[in-house]
C-alpha cells in the first residue's frame, strides 16, 4: 500500500540542502571538507539583536503572537519599505512567515490554481519550481544565459507571457548569480507587465542590502508604481541581518493576497517565534552599520574567490554585483578524465568529483536550470577561500 501522496513525487528535495548535509556528515567521518553550499552569512547575529530577545524572553513575550506580526514588527517593516523603496503598505498589506521560503510558499498555495502558470528566470534558486508544482502550477523555466548577464528581456518576457500566466518571479540581487536588474531593466520589463493585467510579480529582494561597487537597488513595485498592485515585494532578516536560523522572512502585497496567505498561515504554523519577531523589530530599526562592514569583508572575498577560478584553466568566473556567491562557467572542464578514468560530463559530476578529490563542497549549476555552471558561497574567511579556490586547482590539474 502507497502512504504517500502523488505530489511528493512531483517534487524534489532541496539540492543546496542535501549537499550541505552530504558534506557535513563527510566531515563528521572525519573528512576535510570545506562547505562552500549553505546560503547563509558566517558572521553571528549583532549583540544588539541578540540582546532584544534575551530582553524580550526577559519581559515574559513568550506567548503567541498574531501570525501577520506582532503591531511593533508590522510598523518596523512598514516603515522600512516606506523609507529604504519608496513604497506605501498598509498594515493589512504586510504579513511575516517562518523565513522567505514561508512566504512564497504560502502565496503560491493561496493564489494559484491548477494548471496556472509561473514564469521563472533560469539560473533560479532551486526552491522555486518545486514550491509551484506543489501549489499544482506549472513552472514555466525560462533560461537566461550568461550573454544577456543572466536576466530575462523584456522580448523573453513577452514570448512567455500566455493566458494562463499568473506569477512572474524575479529575484535581485540574484542567487545563484549575484546579478542586480538596473532601474532601466526593471522599467523595460515593467512595460511589458503593464500590457498583461493578469501577471502577478514576485519580486524576491531577501539580499537587498549586500551589494558591492557602488551598485544601486530597485525593486519593481518602487520603479513602477502602477505595478505595486500586482506586486509581492519579500524581504526579509535572514542574510543582511546573519539570523538565517531565527526563520523571520515578510512581505507586502495586495491585501486579498495578505488574507489569503494568513488564513493558510492559520493552518499551519501559525507565526513564527515570538523572540525571533522581537528581535526582528531591533534587526529593522536598530543600527545599520554593521552591514557595510559585513559588505565590505564580502567584497574582498569576492575579488579573491574571482581572481582565483579566472586563473584556473577551463573556468570563467563573472564578478557578482550582489550577495554571496558566485556562479563559475566549467565548460571547459567537461569531457576531461578524473584519475579514476571518470569522464566528466556534466556539472554534477564535476562537483562530485570537487568533493571526491579535494573535499569541495559547492552546488552544481544544473540544480539551478543553467549549466554548465556551478555555485560557491564566499561567506566564509579568506583563509577557507583560498585553500579551497586551491584545492579546486589542484583537482583540474589532474584531469587529462
Amino acid at each position: 500500500m502507497n502512504f504517500i501522496a502523488d505530489r511528493i513525487n512531483r517534487i524534489k528535495p532541496s539540492m543546496t540542502v542535501g549537499i550541505n548535509i552530504k558534506a557535513k556528515a563527510m566531515k563528521e567521518e572525519g573528512r576535510d571538507v570545506i562547505v562552500l553550499a549553505a546560503g547563509e552569512p558566517d558572521f553571528n547575529t549583532p549583540k544588539h539583536i541578540r540582546d532584544a530577545a534575551n530582553k524580550a524572553m526577559d519581559q515574559g513575550k513568550t506567548k503567541y503572537v498574531p501570525g501577520k506580526g506582532t503591531p511593533e514588527l508590522q510598523k518596523a517593516i512598514q516603515k522600512k519599505f516606506k523609507e529604504d523603496n519608496n513604497i506605501d503598505y498598509s498594515l493589512d498589506e504586510i504579513i511575516c512567515g517562518v523565513g522567505g521560503k514561508h512566504i512564497i510558499y504560502n502565496a503560491m498555495m493561496g493564489t494559484i490554481n491548477s494548471a496556472d502558470e509561473v514564469i521563472i528566470t533560469a539560473p533560479f534558486w532551486v526552491s522555486y519550481p518545486d514550491i509551484v508544482i506543489l501549489a499544482e502550477g506549472k513552472p514555466v523555466i525560462v533560461e537566461c544565459p550568461e550573454s544577456q548577464n543572466f536576466k530575462i528581456t523584456p522580448e523573453q518576457l513577452e514570448k512567455h507571457i500566455t493566458p494562463k500566466t499568473k506569477w512572474l518571479m524575479l529575484n535581485s540581487p540574484s542567487n545563484p548569480t549575484g546579478v542586480v536588474y538596473t532601474k532601466k531593466e526593471l522599467k523595460d520589463l515593467a512595460q511589458v507587465l503593464i500590457k498583461h493585467p493578469n501577471v502577478l510579480i514576485m519580486c524576491d529582494d531577501i539580499y537587498e542590502k549586500i551589494i558591492y561597487d557602488g551598485v544601486e537597488f530597485h525593486t519593481l513595485a518602487s520603479v513602477e508604481p502602477v505595478l505595486k498592485d500586482r506586486c509581492l515585494t519579500l524581504n526579509g532578516v535572514s542574510k543582511s541581518y546573519c539570523m538565517t536560523g531565527w526563520r523571520l522572512g515578510y512581505c507586502g502585497a495586495p491585501k486579498e493576497i495578505i488574507a489569503a496567505m494568513n488564513k493558510i498561515q492559520s493552518q499551519s504554523t501559525t507565526s513564527t517565534s515570538s523572540i525571533t519577531m522581537a528581535a526582528a523589530v531591533e534587526a529593522i530599526n536598530g543600527p545599520q552599520d554593521f552591514i557595510i562592514d559585513h559588505n565590505n569583508k564580502f567584497l574582498k572575498r569576492r575579488d579573491l574567490v574571482v581572481n582565483k577560478l579566472n586563473a584556473i584553466q577551463g573556468i570563467t568566473c563573472a564578478k557578482p554585483d550582489g550577495a554571496f556567491y558566485v556562479y563559475p562557467n566549467c565548460e571547459g572542464i567537461l569531457g576531461k578524465i578524473t584519475p579514476s578514468g571518470k569522464k566528466l560530463s556534466n556539472d554534477e559530476d564535476f562537483m562530485t568529483y570537487l568533493l571526491e578529490d579535494q573535499g569541495v563542497a559547492g552546488v552544481h549549476g544544473s540544480a539551478f536550470g543553467l549549466s554548465p555552471y556551478f555555485r560557491l558561497s564566499y561567506a566564509a574567511s579568506d583563509d577557507i577561500l583560498e585553500d579551497a579556490c586551491n584545492r579546486i586547482q589542484i583537482a583540474c590539474s589532474k584531469l587529462k
